[in-house]
């Protein structure tokens, strides 16, 4: 039977690690809009690789798990969907970033072979969220994908920009794949997140451009690189959390931001930016 990898999202960071571990695989690309995936899938066809597509909303239980079982045995997942705090409204970025993740975690979970493993694309702003209390931190791991969004800490009297939103969603994508990563492991696979920083890609030229572009520009200039980062960059830390080298590897989350976040904790951008960048 035949080895399938799912790629949700079918964008720049998504494809990078797609291309990295898909070699003889098959390819189910899959995004919110069909017309991105078909782009994407006719790039990966022509340098080589055997690319199924579909549509699929995350924020809905949809028929994705279905269609690639069908195609052969699951043993590889690549979620890289979202949306940013410049496209969409807190309610929004909810119900797609926090809610449909959780969603595809718990799908995806019940299906994936022995030896497989999956990544989650969660983001630097994750860590920019202080401390949480055990119970939400308890809360956001372990409540069932369906009552999520009911959480009071979820509320709209709570979560009032789409900056907390985004920084929420992505705690929760890591405190939820560490959660996660205990029922794989049942199965004999493996999960893991990784918490990119500004990466280009267009979602990061929203941003740069976007009404907080400034402060993300100073992000850049004071972080450790001193540059943003590309795709192919985390195209290879997702191949290592994807293979056999990444075989002791589950349940962790790696920040890879070029130092930004601990300029923010501790160096020129401490006390600077404001709490929810």
């Amino acid at each position: 039977m035949r080895d399938v990898i799912v790629v949700i999202g079918a964008g720049s960071i998504g494809q990078a690690i797609a291309r990295r571990v898909s070699a003889g695989k098959k390819v189910l690309l899959a995004d919110v809009r069909q017309e991105s995936a078909e782009s994407a899938a006719v790039v990966m066809r022509d340098a080589g690789f055997d690319v199924s597509t579909a549509a699929v909303d995350v924020s809905k239980r949809e028929a994705l798990v279905q269609k690639a079982t069908t195609l052969g045995e699951l043993t590889g997942l690549i979620h890289a969907a979202g949306v940013s705090p410049t496209q969409a409204s807190p309610g929004t970025i909810l119900s797609v970033d926090l809610y449909g993740t959780a969603v595809v975690l718990e799908e995806f979970g019940n299906v994936i072979a022995r030896g497989g493993a999956g990544v989650v694309i969660a983001s630097q702003s994750g860590h920019r969220l202080g401390a949480l209390t055990a119970e939400q931190d308890k809360a956001l791991a372990t409540t069932p994908a369906d009552k999520l969004l009911a959480l009071p800490m979820l509320q709209a009297d709570q979560v009032k920009d789409s900056l907390h939103a985004y920084q929420l969603s992505k705690r929760c994508n890591s405190l939820r794949v560490m959660a996660e990563a205990v029922r794989w492991g049942k199965r004999g696979a493996r999960i893991n997140t990784i918490s990119p920083g500004i990466i280009m890609t267009p979602l990061a030229n929203d941003e740069l451009t976007g009404p907080r572009g400034a402060g993300y520009r100073r992000m850049i200039e004071v972080s450790a690189a001193g540059r943003a980062g590309t795709p192919d960059e985390v195209g290879t830390v997702g191949a290592l959390l994807l293979g056999a080298d990444g075989a002791f590897i589950t349940g962790s989350d790696f920040l890879m931001d070029g130092g930004a976040t601990a300029a923010y904790w501790f160096g020129e951008l401490a006390g600077v930016m404001p709490s929810h960048s």
